[in-house]
Order: structure tokens, then C-alpha cells, then sequence
């Protein structure tokens, strides 16, 4: 029961006890008082008239008309005259005592009895009468009645006053504890809020202040873990000059496109070394020449930014070589960036410097899925040193020599739209566990192939690019969201479906998604929608985007994280339900110790705010036992199982 029920059924228990006792303690009161009044009431009527008939003592008619004269006035039951030498009635008047105003229960309880006087009529020095008067109680009694109502009318009108004042004084109070209360639940969905403005009840503010302390210690050392974690992925992946991804960083990542699997697409490798870095280093100094490779490194930087690149990666090498990782792009689009690029780095040239020579050489070749890192990198040194050659068009582009011109042939945008529109595709499942039990699974990840007209399944990673490209990526997610919903209406069981980017920055879309999830807030606790830590969008559009979400019932979860673990300070407000660990970060780690002290630095902040840990792309059981060793929840991959239709 709450507090104001609690308060509100004092008030009028306390208001009951209040108007009983007032009531009993008043009735006592005026009832011997009033009985008082009947008595002498009573024996002043009967003296009086004992004088008045003593002349008149032997003319019945005379005493006859006396009594009745009393009688009417209706303050009595009875009025008798009685002869003392036989006791015979000379005279009587009486009438029946009722009451018509007063309920017949309180005239029950009041018990108040008609009171009696009498007197003596003389005849000289003889006694020859006696007058018995009985007062009527039905007058006292109605008074009695009134007052009575009275006094619970205005009991009544003061516990309506008390309890309103009492209602708004204790909202008033509770404000505090109901900003409590939201700063609890928002440490339980990993939130930290701090109550700037505190009660001015001197027990409240001693509580406020004790919570804003916890919730400040607790921010403090979830901000010191991701510090100290964010410390270990620059210092593991990052190059410290230019801020891109090293070396180590893009193998990696090369590797993840290699892999044939659903999320797999065909791309482009490129790699950019510029021209005589020794001798530019000589001739200008280290200063101008680090300025150089910071300005190349700012030049790729920009290109990855344009939200619909997120998936590429910029990287230096070492020295004057950096690369760009492309998925998804196809031969006309990388042709025109590598030109572009090219173009560029000529008005970086150091004043000074020779125009014969470029700034810097390019070579970028085709790569598909399913082919080794090592011909791939092999391939793209021949093509920069093809480039070398030709010093009139310093860049070159490979294609790959077994390459069909079947992905050619299709209309993607015609066979794409019709698919989208008539609902061709297949949904795939891929199983999600709980790492200490391999055999709970705590969802499913929902993937999808699209079917071409021919009928045959398209991966995912072959039409998704060309999405993106025509911009379909909200419209992709929709018809996505919709054939999920439509399933759990018949499969109740936990699912994860992701949305791209361009959804979380489309409102019109968005705002369709919101309105189809709010449509069906019964399937809300079997579907997780996941975002990529790689596609989201600026903090305030997504704190508000995830407190949509949210509203819904909805859980959010965070894909491929890792990438940029400075921002999970940000993460903390949004009520993620998990957060999925990229792969890049999980291979090898039973071979590699510093991936393994990256993981634990992760696991340690987010177990600081009790947030679920899932590992990407776990392919070993090298890799399994060492991510079961440091804690992590949960767990995917083709270890677990690969994703296949239901």
C-alpha cells in the first residue's frame, strides 16, 4: 500500500476516533444536562400549576381547562391531577413521546427518559390533590440530533482540508524521494544522474547527498576503467602520430572480410606510400615531414567520416605508407576515389620540393571472400610497384584475374527494389550463448539473404553495399523489422535484429519503426534492436533516439564495439542491455596477451555497471576458454553455430 493510501486511511481512522469520542463524551454531557433541564423543566410546571389550582380546587371545570391550557404547549408526555384521599385520576392529559426528525438508532442510543416533577394542591390547611408532571424529551432531542450532525459536518470538512493539505504536502516531500528513485533505476540501466537540486528537509538532503555521492564514486571508477582501457586499445592499435589504425589493426580486419560468411563482401585494398620520406626528412626536417604524414593521415580520416564509409578503415603502416580498407566498393567507385586521392596529395607537396616527382604512389587492388590476406597484400605490392613506373599517372588499380562479370550482369537497384517491395528474403538465425553453458542461448541473432529473381539466396554481404549505396539502408531495416515482427507473432523466443545507421538518422523512418514497435509492446521482451558502435550518431540525437526506443519496451543492444571504447562514457545513459565485443578484438586472443588485457579492462568497466559482455566471431576453443576465463557473458560465432534458417 503506498504512503498516500497509508495517510489518507489515517486521517480517517484518526477522524473516526476523533468524532466517536467527541461524540460519546458530548452525548454523556448533554444528557445529564438536558435531563437536568427535564426535571426541573418539569417540577416548576408542576409547582406552579399546584398554586394556580389550589383556589380552583373545587371547580373541576376550571382545573380541566388549566391543565389543558399547559398541556398544549407540547413540552410534555403527561400532565395528571390525582385525588390523595382515593388516589383517583381527577384529571389527566398525556400524549404518545415521538420523535419524527431524529432516527430512531440514535434515539435508541441517547436513551433519554421523560422526567417527572409534582406538587400538592391544598384545600386550606388540607392536602386534596397532587399534581404528577412527565416532561417530553423529543424537543432535547432533536437539538441533540442537529448538534450531532453539525459537529460531524464540520469533523468531515476538516479531514477533506487535512487530507488535500496532507496530499500536496506529502507529494511535496516525495518529489526527493521520487528523484531517488529515478536514480536508482538509472544506475540499474547502467545511467548515472546526480540530483543538482537538494530537499530542504534536513533527513531528505542527508539521503540525496549520500546517493550523489554513490552515484559520483561509481561514475569515477566506471570513467578510470574505460581510461584505462581506451589507454590499451591506442597503445595495441592506434599509430600515436597520425591517430589511424596500425598495421596490426588492419590485418585484422582484412582477415574479418576474407572469411566467407554472411556479413562477407567483395572490396578494395589500397595503399598509399609517399615518395622519398628519407629524403624529404633531410632535406626539410622532421618536423615538416611529420606534419606531411599528419596531413595524409587527416586526408584519409576525412574520407572514413562520411557516415556511409563507417565500415572502412584508414591505417599507417609504418613510415610514409598508410592503407585504406574499402568493403563493398566496386571497380567504377574505386577507380574515382583513387583518382581523387591522387589528386589530393599533390597539394600537400612541401614548398621546396621536386614537381617531378609525386607526393606519393598508389596501388589498390580487388579482393573477395575467401581468399588468403597474404595474396591479397602481395597482389597490392606488384600494383604499387606497377604505380612506381608510371610516373605520369602515379596510382594503379588492379582488378582480381579470376573475376567473373556475372555480379555485373544484374540489375541490383531493379531485382534489389522488387525485393524489398514484394518481401523477398529469408531469414537466418544465428544461435547466442551464455559462455559458462554453452547450451543456454540467450537469443538469436536475425540475419537475412535476399532473393534475387532467379529465386537464389543472396548473402548479406553482397547486396548490402549496393543498399547502402542507393540509400535503402532505413528501407532495408524496415522490411526487416516487419518479417521479424511477423515471425515472433508465430516463434516466441528471444531475437536481435540490427538497424543501420542511416535508420538512426532518418526520422521519418524511425519514426515508422517507433510506431510498429509500439504497435506490438507484447513482443517487446523477446526482441533486442542492436546498433553499431561504427554507425552512431551524435550523442544528444542518440540519447534521444535510445530513449525512443526505450519507450517502446524495446531493449537496445551495442554491436562490434570496441573500435572507440573513449565514448562508452556517453554509452552509459542510453540503458543498453548487452554490448557485443567486434571479432577483430576476440581472434587470436588465446596467442595474443594484449588483446587478452584489453578484454579484461573492458570487462572490469562494464562489470562496474553490471553490463553484460557478448564476444563477436569466437571461431577457436582457444579462443572460447580464454574468454571464459576473464568473465564474459555471453558468446557467438561460427564455434557456436553458423547462422541458418528456421
Amino acid at each position: 500500500m503506498s504512503l498516500r493510501k497509508q495517510l489518507f486511511l489515517a486521517i480517517c481512522l484518526f477522524l473516526l476516533v476523533a468524532f466517536s469520542g467527541s461524540f460519546f463524551v458530548g452525548l454523556e454531557s448533554s444528557r445529564e444536562q438536558i435531563l437536568g433541564q427535564l426535571r426541573s423543566h418539569a417540577q416548576d410546571t408542576a409547582t406552579a400549576l399546584g398554586l394556580s389550582l389550589t383556589a380552583q380546587i373545587n371547580d373541576p371545570a376550571m382545573i380541566q381547562l388549566m391543565v389543558s391550557s399547559i398541556f398544549d404547549s407540547g413540552y410534555f408526555s403527561s400532565i395528571r391531577i390525582i385525588d390523595i384521599e382515593n388516589e383517583q385520576v381527577l384529571v389527566e392529559r398525556s400524549a404518545a413521546a415521538l420523535v419524527e426528525d431524529v432516527p430512531a438508532w440514535f434515539v435508541s442510543l441517547v436513551n433519554l427518559q421523560p422526567q417527572g416533577g409534582d406538587a400538592l394542591i391544598m384545600r386550606g390547611w388540607e392536602q386534596a390533590a397532587r399534581v404528577e408532571v412527565l416532561s417530553n424529551p423529543k424537543f432535547a432531542l432533536t437539538r441533540l440530533w442537529d448538534s450531532t450532525l453539525g459537529s460531524l459536518i464540520w469533523l468531515l470538512l476538516c479531514g477533506l482540508l487535512s487530507a488535500v493539505f496532507g496530499g500536496w504536502l506529502l507529494r511535496r516531500q516525495f518529489r526527493p524521494l521520487e528523484a531517488m528513485v529515478r536514480q536508482a533505476e538509472a544506475i540499474s540501466k547502467r545511467e548515472f544522474l546526480s540530483l543538482p537540486k537538494l530537499p530542504r528537509t534536513p533527513e531528505l538532503k542527508r539521503v540525496v547527498l549520500a546517493m550523489n555521492q554513490m552515484v559520483e564514486k561509481l561514475k569515477a571508477l566506471f570513467t578510470e576503467e574505460a581510461t584505462r582501457s581506451e589507454k590499451l586499445r591506442v597503445q595495441s592499435y592506434q599509430d600515436s602520430l597520425t591517430g589511424l589504425a596500425n598495421r596490426r589493426l588492419l590485418d585484422e580486419r582484412l582477415a574479418d572480410h576474407l572469411l566467407v560468411g554472411e556479413q562477407s563482401s567483395d572490396g578494395h585494398l589500397l595503399m598509399l606510400r609517399i615518395n622519398d620520406l628519407v629524403g624529404l626528412n633531410q632535406r626539410f626536417g622532421g618536423q615538416r615531414t611529420n606534419a606531411l604524414i599528419s596531413a595524409v593521415g587527416e586526408l584519409l580520416t576525412r574520407l572514413t567520416q562520411v557516415p556511409e564509409r563507417r565500415t572502412w578503415l584508414a591505417a599507417r603502416n609504418r613510415g610514409g605508407e598508410f592503407s585504406l580498407l574499402t568493403p563493398g566498393m566496386d571497380r567504377q567507385d574505386a577507380a574515382r576515389l583513387v583518382a581523387e586521392i591522387s589528386a589530393t596529395l599533390e597539394n600537400l607537396r612541401l614548398t621546396g620540393a621536386s614537381d617531378c616527382m609525386p607526393v606519393a604512389h598508389l596501388g589498390m587492388v580487388a579482393f573477395k571472400p575467401g581468399e588468403s590476406a597474404s595474396d591479397v597484400l602481395l597482389r597490392l605490392d606488384q600494383a604499387l610497384a606497377q604505380a612506381q613506373l608510371h610516373p605520369e599517372r602515379p596510382w594503379i588499380l588492379a582488378s582480381l584475374s579470376d573475376s567473373a562479370p556475372a555480379a555485373s550482369q544484374h540489375d541490383w537497384r531493379t531485382w534489389i527494389d522488387e525485393a524489398l517491395i514484394e518481401g523477398k528474403l529469408k531469414l537466418y538465425f544465428q544461435p547466442v550463448v551464455e559462455c559458462a553453458d554453452t547450451s543456454q542461448v540467450l537469443h538469436h541473432k536475425v540475419l537475412a539473404r535476399l532473393l534475387d529473381p532467379h529465386g537464389t539466396a543472396i548473402a548479406a554481404g553482397q547486396f548490402l553495399p549496393w543498399i547502402e549505396r542507393f540509400g535503402w539502408s532505413a528501407r532495408f531495416d524496415l522490411v526487416m523489422l516487419e518479417a521479424t515482427l511477423d515471425y515472433l507473432l508465430i516463434n516466441r523466443w528471444p531475437l536481435a535484429l540490427s538497424l543501420s545507421g542511416s535508420t538512426l538518422r532518418d526520422p521519418a523512418q524511425l519514426h515508422k519503426i517507433l510506431d510498429m514497435l509500439e504497435s506490438l509492446p507484447e513482443l517487446a521482451p523477446l526482441l533486442t534492436l542492436e546498433i553499431d558502435e561504427r554507425q552512431l550518431p551524435p550523442p544528444e540525437q542518440l540519447q534521444r533516439l535510445s530513449h525512443g526506443l526505450l519507450n517502446t519496451g524495446y531493449r537496445i543492444g551495442l554491436q562490434h564495439f570496441g573500435g572507440n571504447f573513449s565514448q562508452i562514457g556517453n554509452l552509459t545513459q542510453l540503458g543498453l542491455a548487452y554490448l557485443k565485443i567486434d571479432g577483430v578484438y576476440i581472434r587470436g586472443i588465446d596467442e595474443q596477451q594484449d588483446k587478452r588485457l584489453f578484454i579484461e579492462a573492458i570487462f572490469r568497466a562494464t562489470n562496474s555497471i553490471d553490463l553484460p559482455l557478448i564476444a563477436e566471431m569466437v571461431e577457436s576453443k582457444g579462443e572460447l576458454e580464454v574468454i571464459r576465463e576473464l568473465g564474459v557473458f555471453g558468446v557467438m560465432g561460427r564455434l557456436i553455430g553458423p547462422p541458418e534458417p528456421m
